[in-house]
């Protein structure tokens, strides 16, 4: 049993306290060609300075959720993980379809075909053709490097799942049944949750190794027991981020699920993919927020409902991101 980092294949014992979703440095094409200066994260040395920050708070270990669609710098993100000594486990697969519309750089086209776009090489490959690419990305590594991926991801819209994301959905799943990697999602403000869960059923998912994105984008607690109920992680990834909803209510809903009894199925992050959301970019809270201030204010509201602060916090961030990185083929 291992889990596979960047660097290479760690003892799951190692893996420590985790964020469990950020983005550490990348340029999305989508993004970069409407110059939203925002969501660049294209400054390596400012980026490693706030994976520092969460080192220095307790930090030992980061899922960068960055899928080939979304402007990875898979070097940089490498040689931050060398630097820092804070394992980062990479991303195969696939983000969300509005973000295919750009245009594939040329520096991937060797890898993926002579394809103008992400939607055209999406649309014209076939489903043996793009698990080919995206097992590769696991095995050898990811786009061209030896760098390889610990886990696999695909994603879908808001309320609506197009045909090439279910077709995303089934080579990530193939994926995900060839090679026992994990499996997780993105849902555009949480939604989708369950028709996602259907296609995972059609597919042959193994719900027990998946995690379902931007829960807290959906305060809605008869769908979070819904979705625990059939196995699978729910990631609360937006810590922070109070334009969606109070922290308050977003800690509420990881208690109702803890009370509800699904405390082995969270996971949590902050999927800081925005210079102001980094403090060396931009000021914003950063990568160390999480373990150096969110975390008291959870450990106060854990106590004051009874339950044991300390236990709950190492279950969420070291024991359930653990079992849910670990690969046993």
């Amino acid at each position: 049993m291992y889990i596979r980092t960047l660097l290479g294949d760690i003892n799951p014992d190692e893996l420590g306290f985790t964020n469990a979703h950020e983005h550490i440095v990348c340029v999305p094409p989508y993004w970069e060609l409407r110059d939203v200066e925002d969501l660049l994260l294209d400054d390596p040395e400012r980026s490693k300075l706030d994976v520092l920050d969460f080192k220095a708070n307790g930090g030992k270990s980061i899922i960068d959720a960055t899928a080939i669609d979304y402007g990875r710098r898979v070097e940089d993100v490498a040689n931050i993980s060398k630097e820092t000594g804070i394992h980062i486990i990479g991303t195969a697969g696939f983000n969300k379809s509005f973000l295919w519309d750009a245009k594939i750089p040329e520096r991937l086209k060797p890898i993926l075909g002579d394809y103008e776009t992400y939607y055209e090489w999406i649309d014209k490959s076939s489903i043996d053709e793009l698990v080919k690419v995206v097992s590769k990305e696991i095995i050898e590594g990811l786009e061209g490097t030896d760098f390889k991926a610990g886990q696999v991801k695909f994603g879908t819209g808001y309320n609506s799942i197009t045909p090439l994301e279910e077709k995303t959905c089934q080579v990530a799943i193939i994926v995900q049944r060839n090679l026992g990697v994990p499996l997780h999602s993105h849902t555009e403000a949480g939604t989708m949750g369950i028709e996602q869960i259907e296609l995972a059923k059609k597919f042959g998912a193994d719900l027990s190794k998946w995690s379902i994105g931007h829960m807290d984008r959906n305060i809605d607690y008869y769908y979070h027991e819904k979705l625990a109920k059939e196995g699978v992680y729910l990631s609360f990834d937006g810590l922070g981020k109070n334009k969606y909803y109070p922290e308050s209510a977003r800690i509420d809903a990881i208690i109702n699920l803890i009370e509800k009894g699904f405390i082995n199925q969270i996971l949590c992050g902050g999927d800081t993919a925005r210079k102001s959301y980094y403090k060396h970019y931009k000021y914003g809270l950063g990568l160390g927020w999480i373990p150096s201030t969110w975390l008291d204010r959870f450990k106060d509201e854990l106590t004051i409902k009874g339950f044991d602060a300390e236990d709950i916090v190492n279950t969420i961030f070291v024991d359930n991101p653990k079992r849910y990185l670990t690969i046993e083929k």
